[in-house]
């Protein structure tokens, strides 16, 4: 995949069919939208998305810009999905000020040679958002490319939205953020040295940091299942501080594998995290600790993890 980012003065090699969006979580929506410039490419044409970094809501409103899915982790997916080129438009003052009939006729026709765009039907574009699905439309027919409006995927009778999906992981929600997304939620990152707590009273774990800027949800123990190099692991993993053994506030995700004794030191790993089992919380001793690790290791142990969910024995 050719990754176009932090540039304006790109030109793409030959016509492409263009998906545009937020992708923040790449869900079942943006899915929809991706797989009709899939089919697209089948025709001869580069598949391409475009995007933006910052993401607009962090640029405009100023916010931490948390997403569901960091910048690494969308690189990751749309390089699997087989997309050509990804574009990760900087979004600056003077890119934000771009005019949304300029924005079509300078980068989607001339930089791009867009032959075919997807979007969504709330898609804006251009100075204060004035681009709309019906002004790529009118351009398009004006312009010579097609354009496809995808109408918004419905799940459970709303609409699947990244709004939808934050609201559900803020509330812990892992099967229904699982259904929207259409895949476990997850966080990727290296395995880095913890305190060795685990090690010490017979329950060894693995940590890594979550990168900076991704969304996680409430600081808990959750039933999950680790991917390594090709290969998963049912596992139980706690998200937080752990404010029992530590007083700093950097926060992790401690995870114990079952049936798993290997050194993974330094190496990437995958945490998806299926199911909420219970809150964080700070006990009076290590010792009650370890009893609560024990139980709900052993509660884990009695599930079934399954690549899309946990079923109870």
């Amino acid at each position: 995949m050719q990754l176009i980012a932090g540039r304006t003065d790109f030109v793409l090699e030959r016509p492409c069919a263009a998906a545009i969006g937020k992708f923040d979580g790449i869900h079942r929506g943006h899915q929809a939208l991706l797989a009709n410039i899939r089919e697209e490419k089948k025709k001869g044409l580069l598949s391409a998305v475009f995007t933006f970094d910052p993401a607009p809501a962090a640029f405009f409103s100023g916010t931490d810009g948390q997403e569901l899915t960091t910048r690494e982790e969308k690189r990751r997916i749309f390089n699997k999905l087989g997309i050509d080129v990804l574009i990760e438009f900087p979004l600056r003052e003077d890119t934000a000020a771009i005019a949304p009939q300029t924005f079509i006729e300078e980068i989607l026709v001339r930089r791009m040679k867009s032959a075919f765009v997807a979007a969504g039907t709330d898609v804006t574009f251009g100075r204060y958002g004035a681009g709309n699905s019906a002004m790529l439309t009118s351009y398009g027919n004006r312009l010579g490319f097609s354009v496809q409006i995808i109408e918004k995927v419905c799940v459970g009778g709303r609409e699947v939205s990244s709004s939808r999906i934050r609201e559900e992981l803020s509330a812990g929600h892992m099967e229904q953020v699982e259904e929207l997304i259409g895949f476990p939620y997850s966080v990727t990152g290296e395995v880095v040295h913890g305190k060795r707590l685990g090690r010490t009273i017979g329950m060894p774990t693995v940590n890594l940091a979550p990168p900076p800027g991704k969304l996680l949800p409430p600081f808990g123990v959750y039933f999950s299942e680790v991917s390594w190099k090709g290969k998963h692991f049912r596992s139980i993993s706690n998200v937080g501080c752990k404010p029992t053994v530590s007083r700093e506030r950097a926060v992790g995700v401690e995870t114990y594998l079952y049936d798993f004794d290997q050194d993974i030191y330094g190496q990437e790993i995958t945490v998806k995290l299926l199911r909420f089992k219970r809150p964080e919380m700070k006990f009076g001793s290590v010792g009650e600790l370890k009893a609560q690790a024990r139980k709900d290791i052993s509660e884990g142990a009695g599930a079934i993890v399954q690549t899309g969910g946990v079923i109870a024995n």
